[in-house]
């Protein structure tokens, strides 16, 4: 997970990115307990957040479950779900499960979502989902892999794609790679003066 504070039109801004180059750019433990300690600290002295996207799912593995990824996972949640600061969300690549959730989408209370035209967003990759709910069929096709090949290329033409996450609202706009800098700038911008009310409560219950 790389976490930094950077600049954009002169504003101080605190950038959330998943590193893919490390274990191809998955949620573990280590990285949603960084994160989430980084997202808090923006939030603390009114730092807006960016967070850019490519995410294939939490790290899968009894040494991960056994340590508690999915207590862990929750703080990087929480901690973007109490952020009172200007969100912004741009995906770059891959969104998968429960850890695209987690990396401040709309459905967490991100502010605006941007997406680039070539990213995959899902609940899983068409590989997985296709020997999921297509395995009745492939199991009595006659020519398996054939199927599941046009199986696979039509599941990801259907769904697996940023224009259909926009029809229902879970992106705010898909941008050419070459206008983030500006897109980013301009949500920013327009989110400059906003206001978040708290719900009048003593205090959230942290995943502890």
């Amino acid at each position: 997970m790389i976490c930094a504070l950077a600049r954009i039109d002169g504003d101080v801004v605190g950038v959330v990115a998943n590193q893919p180059l490390v274990l191809a750019g998955v949620l573990d433990i280590k990285a949603s307990e960084k994160a989430a300690r980084f997202v808090r600290f923006c939030d603390a002295f009114n730092i807006p957040l960016v967070t850019l996207v490519d995410v294939p799912g939490f790290l899968p593995g009894t040494d991960q479950e056994h340590a508690g990824i999915i207590r862990h996972g929750a703080k990087l949640l929480y901690a973007y779900c109490e952020a009172t600061v200007p969100r912004v969300q741009v995906i770059v690549r891959k969104a998968y499960g429960g850890a695209y959730i987690v990396m401040d989408s709309r459905s967490i209370g991100a502010d605006l979502s941007l997406a680039w035209p070539t990213n995959e967003i899902a609940v899983m990759g068409a590989e997985g989902a296709v020997n999921v709910i297509f395995r009745r069929e492939l199991a009595a096709a006659t020519d398996p892999g054939a199927l599941r090949t046009e199986l696979i290329a039509g599941y990801a033409e259907a769904l697996v794609q940023p224009y259909y996450a926009a029809e229902r609202g879970l992106i705010d706009a898909v941008i050419a790679p070459a206008q983030t800098r500006a897109a980013v700038a301009s949500g920013l911008g327009m989110l400059r003066t906003k206001r978040d009310m708290p719900l009048q409560r003593k205090h959230g219950n942290a995943p502890l």
